[in-house]
């Protein structure tokens, strides 16, 4: 049955019929689009499979891989630290550089790592990592989608920069890092989109991440750019900018200011705030000997895989005309130059180019929940799961781990039969032999600041290029040399009528000066 309503026009009074159910179609049409999208969602969406997909490609190349060499002086500092209720400010582990003043720039990084380990052992070490990088690339997937609105070119994005970052991926304390990275990201992001941001949070997480680790200053770096970004109006060709309205740019400067300060909120005062400078300045043979501070190599293929990401990057500037920002500009070049200068970047390159090559990947098709199929995803992602479950690395395997990369026979002699004289140790070694036989004072160990100061790690790499070892094992007394098989000083002390060897397994061999004396 029809309705009647009264319509006023301008020549008077007129009547029109409106059908009861035409009316409620309309309705039907004019209901808030969040609503009905809602209504057609699934009740798991692919969306959630891609999430999952993400998870489980972290967790397959993160799975295991706690033998860092670093990590074995970083529980033991932990350790330290908790036991003693005081940070180390002495070197204690070695003797070449014995009571040398030595500053732990990374204490804070190092306290969950020890707990993990002594709760759950080299499973605990693992969990830790896994999660961390989780919570790394789920922050780029946010980025990603944020920037593009597309979260399946913001996936692949962040696949991206997963297989950029394999260089860091392990218990490493640059994780924390770049944890703190990606929320300040996260905080600027929504400020350059919004106009509207938590910038109270910014000085905290400074004050967090120089107590965690020196990556830090790579931070400033970011934060330092965006704010630059904003302070002119550009209009260049494909580059194009908003200025910051004024109130903004004050924020922003108050925001960078109490940053600054918070740094110094440390156990170690300015000092640990110059530290990027002494390793930048300082620390010459760290940098050009130790293998993540080398430059990307394009016959590996990691570098082939960085080479085709900034070909793609290079590609759609030049054929879709697409604009750019100078904020994404700046941030895009320090990300590429630091990846190709230093391997130890590539993971800093892949965080900050994710939310630019999602953006560039918007001729994917959008996630549409009309056509999802919530059965199959049950299914993907059960299977996803099951495989993370099956797979996660009990606690033999871990332990098989560390026995192939490290001397856990040699550490067994030697707990049966104490040193009596120097030992030179391999470089990557001595981290481990000090956390497990704390009284085997070490040559060198992973901490290359304080051996670079000295010259001890120069006389290293003497020694193990056969450059005057003689020289080098009488100024420091060495009786004892723990080193790999297939290492050319070992090679040379096999063939030595002055040395024997007292030991021996599959991966490490212990040699001994022949008569135990030591020459005056």
């Amino acid at each position: 049955m029809p309705s009647v309503t009264t319509t006023v026009t301008s020549g008077g009074t007129s009547i029109r019929a409106v059908d009861v159910d035409d009316r409620a179609a309309e309705l039907h049409v004019a209901a808030p689009r969040p609503v009905v999208e809602a209504a057609r969602r699934p009740f798991f969406p692919f969306t959630a499979v891609l999430l999952l997909i993400v998870l489980g490609l972290i967790f397959g190349l993160a799975r295991g891989r706690v033998a860092d060499p670093d990590i074995w002086w970083h529980l033991h500092n932990a350790q330290y630290l908790v036991q003693n209720h005081a940070l180390p400010r002495l070197d204690m582990y070695s003797f070449t550089v014995a009571g040398h003043p030595w500053m732990n720039h990374e204490w804070l990084s190092e306290i969950p790592f020890y707990f993990a380990w002594t709760f759950l052992g080299l499973s605990g070490i693992d969990a830790v990592t896994i999660t961390l990088l989780s919570l790394i690339y789920l922050g780029v997937l946010y980025l990603a989608w944020k920037e593009s609105r597309n979260f399946k070119a913001a996936t692949i994005a962040t696949v991206f920069a997963i297989f950029l970052g394999r260089a860091s991926f392990g218990p490493r304390t640059i994780l924390f890092g770049y944890a703190c990275l990606v929320g300040l990201l996260i905080i600027l992001q929504r400020i350059r989109q919004r106009r509207r941001a938590p910038l109270w949070l910014i000085p905290p997480v400074f004050c967090l991440w120089i107590n965690a680790h020196g990556s830090w200053s790579l931070g400033m770096i970011v934060f330092s750019v965006v704010i630059a970004g904003g302070f002119f109006k550009l209009r260049h060709g494909l580059v194009q900018d908003e200025p910051w309205a004024g109130s903004e740019k004050k924020k922003l400067l108050w925001t960078w200011a109490a940053s600054v300060a918070f740094l110094f909120v440390n156990p170690y005062t300015w000092r640990l705030v110059f530290y990027p400078l002494d390793l930048a300045f300082r620390q010459k043979t760290n940098i050009e000997h130790v293998t993540e501070w080398v430059s990307l190599n394009f016959h590996e293929p990691r570098g082939k895989f960085a080479l085709l990401l900034l070909i793609v990057i290079v590609l759609s500037t030049l054929l879709r005309s697409r604009g750019w920002s100078v904020t994404d500009l700046a941030l895009v070049s320090f990300g590429v130059y630091s990846g190709l200068t230093y391997v130890r970047f590539l993971c800093l390159m892949g965080i900050l180019l994710a939310p630019v090559v999602a953006k560039m990947l918007d001729f994917v098709p959008h996630y549409r929940p009309d056509l999802d199929t919530p059965i199959i995803n049950v299914l993907a992602a059960l299977l996803i799961i099951a495989g993370i479950v099956l797979y996660w690395p009990k606690q033999s395997s871990l332990a098989n781990t560390v026995q192939d990369q490290y001397p856990t026979g040699a550490v067994s002699y030697l707990k049966t039969h104490p040193l009596n004289g120097p030992m030179l140790n391999y470089y990557l070694w001595g981290g481990y032999l000090n956390w497990r036989e704390p009284s085997a004072k070490v040559f060198i160990d992973g901490r290359a600041d304080i051996f670079d100061y000295s010259g001890v790690f120069r006389e290293y790499l003497d020694v193990i290029g056969i450059r005057r070892p003689d020289a080098i094992l009488e100024k420091y007394k060495i009786r004892y040399v723990l080193f790999p098989h297939n290492e050319p000083l070992s090679y040379v002390l096999e063939r030595n009528a002055g040395w024997r060897t007292v030991y021996s397994d599959g991966n490490s061999v212990l040699f001994e000066r022949a008569g135990g004396e030591v020459a005056k």
